[in-house]
Parts: structure tokens; sequence; C-alpha cells
């Protein structure tokens, strides 16, 4: 018998590993198998039906991308939810902002990543209703209602109709009738072209006739801020972060968007008493990517529905922000969505808003 390197070889010709090198070959097979294992086991995530993905939905963290920056409404009520989905999951909820470019940031981070329900999005629902009526086709790196679905929602909040006090007006009338006696006079404040508070101000045009100068911004908070400071007269936005102004007198809420009177303001009027058909509402939900398997949706969906219909939360969350109900159940919510996004369709056509 004659030695090769680190091998031995016998008369009959065969080669047999030594000692070491056969513990070495062992150690690496081991190696090898560790490092399949997470593909095995995604493959069988693949394989297994869409019930048992459900039961054993989530097995690890789950990311809810928003597309705010942290402390805006749609941040503040994700947190909530996603803290109380952790607690019922028994696994982390991470919630991450992506604002930017509308809703575009987020919304392609969402669409990038593996579309398992592991990864969901959070927005105004303007994402889903609005945005897609504003770009010519194509010049949106995705198409809302092709590639997402609606998963949840949070709840719905009235735009309000806030003006510095300054302004000589008292009621959606005085103001219709100033803007009429002077058009393009009265300015109003938006967050960026298309957003909900330039939409909402479109909308009040549309219905009455009449002509106002859209002052844009970059977000909701500098507009309020020069509504108070009195470099513009107006803004139609979601309250809550107003109603501290109101109360120290630096803003007049002349009325809602709602359909009907807000109960925590009864005194206040509904832009509808004045302007019939008029409804601008500010809607919160989840969206997951298409393809995200149906049965993992409908968990998501029953799970926030248990949150937001809790008392406490509504007290504690929804109650203190005027938010009120959506549609609950999957199919009730997305015709919801569709609904508003018919209506909205007709009021960015009628302005002749594009963004190229």
């Amino acid at each position: 018998m004659r030695g090769t390197g680190n091998s031995v070889v016998s008369r009959c010709g065969r080669l047999h590993p030594r000692r070491n090198e056969t513990t070495r070959a062992s150690k690496s097979e081991g190696a090898i198998d560790r490092f399949a294992q997470p593909f095995v086991f995604a493959r069988l995530r693949i394989l297994a039906s869409p019930a048992a993905l459900a039961q054993t939905y989530p097995d690890r963290n789950v990311t809810i991308v928003v597309t705010t920056a942290a402390g805006a409404l749609t941040d503040t009520l994700t947190r909530v939810v996603a803290q109380q989905l952790s607690e019922m999951w028994k696994q982390s909820v991470i919630v991450e902002n992506r604002s930017g470019a509308g809703y575009s940031i987020a919304a392609q981070s969402v669409m990038r990543g593996e579309h398992d329900g592991y990864t969901l999005l959070a927005s105004e629902t303007g994402f889903y209703t609005t945005q897609p009526h504003l770009y010519a086709e194509g010049k949106l790196a995705y198409d809302a209602e092709r590639d997402f679905v609606p998963v949840a929602g949070y709840g719905t909040i009235p735009t309000a109709l806030l003006v510095n006090p300054s302004v000589p007006v008292n009621s959606v009338s005085d103001l219709i009738a100033l803007a009429k006696k002077k058009p393009g006079a009265v300015t109003f404040g938006t967050a960026g072209v298309g957003s909900a508070l330039h939409i909402a101000g479109l909308e009040l045009e549309s219905l009455t006739g009449i002509k106002m100068t859209a002052v844009h911004y970059r977000g909701a908070a500098p507009a309020l801020s020069d509504v108070i400071a009195g470099h513009i007269n107006a803004v139609i936005m979601g309250p809550s972060v107003a109603l501290s102004s109101v109360k120290l007198g630096k803003l007049k809420m002349l009325a809602f968007g709602s359909e009907k009177r807000v109960p925590q303001f009864p005194d206040v009027p509904t832009i509808a008493e004045t302007v019939p058909g008029y409804e601008a509402n500010v809607s919160f939900g989840l969206f997951a990517a298409a393809g995200t398997p149906a049965e993992i949706i409908k968990k998501v969906n029953a799970d926030v529905q248990k949150i937001v219909s809790d008392p406490e939360f509504q007290k504690k969350y929804l109650e203190r922000f005027a938010v009120q109900p959506v549609p609950g159940p999957i199919d009730a919510f997305a015709e919801y969505l569709r609904t508003d996004s018919a209506k909205w369709r007709e009021v960015i056509k009628a302005a002749n808003v594009k963004i190229e």
C-alpha cells in the first residue's frame, strides 16, 4: 500500500480517505444541510395549502410600511393596530415609515417584497381612490387596482373647512359668496397637487361654480400653519391637529365635509347642508400586494376588525380623532373604495388636474 497525499491507495486500486479527511467531509455536508434548510422550508411554505398557511400565519415578523411620516394620523393609528396585532399573533409587527412622492415610495417598497402577507402597506385610501386618476397612463410605477388588494380599513375622518379669523366669513354660504364676488381671490392650502386637501377644494369648486386659488405645500402641517399665520385664507383637512387652534380662536371651523354632522361637534354644520352632494373624507387602511394568499388576507382582515371594533379602542383612539367606521368585511371595504374611486375620478376629470 502506498500513500498519495491525504489518501491511501489499496492494492485493489481503491482510493480511501484518511480519518481527518472523512471528518472534514462530514462537517462540510452538515454545513450544506444547514445552508439548504431555509430554502427547503420556503419550498414547503409554497406547497402548503392556503388554509394551512393561514393557520400558521404569522410564524415570523410582519412589517407594515406606512406612506406617511411618523406622527401623522395614518402612522398613529397603524402603530396602535400593529401593537395589538403583535399581542394577538405573538410575533413582532414592525412599522416602517417611507413617506415621499405621494404614496409611491412606500407602495413600490411593498411591491418589491415577497407577496406573502409578511409585508403590508398602511395608507390613506387616496392611494387607491384618487392617485390613479391624477397621473397620465404609465406615469406611475404601479396600478393600484391591479397590483394591490384592500385588506382592512381602520376608519374615516371627515375633513373640516378651516379659515383664518381675519377672513370676513362665518359660514360656507359666506365663503361661497366671497369667492363668487372675487374669483381667485380666496386662497386655500393643500398638501401638494392631487393631495386629499387639494381634491377636497376642487370638489367644492366643482359643485358651486366658484374659483379659488390653490397654494401647494409639502404636507398638511405647513398649509395649516400658513392659515393660522394669515398667509392664506383657508384649508380643508382632517381636523384633529387643528382642534386646539380652533379652541384658542386662531382658526374658525366653518363646517365638516362629512355626509352627516359629527357626533363630537353637533353644533358644527356640514358643507353638504349648503352644498348638496358634497362629501370629502380621509380614510385609512391596510393593503397587500396582489398575489398574497387570500386566506392570509382574510385572517388579517378579521383580526383588524376585532381591534377597531373594540369599544375601548374606539373610545381611546377613534373618537378622540373624530374617526368614523368604514365597512369591515373585505368585499364591503373593497366596494367602499371602488365607489369612492369612481366619485373622485369625475371630480379630477372635471377639474382637469393631471400630474405629468
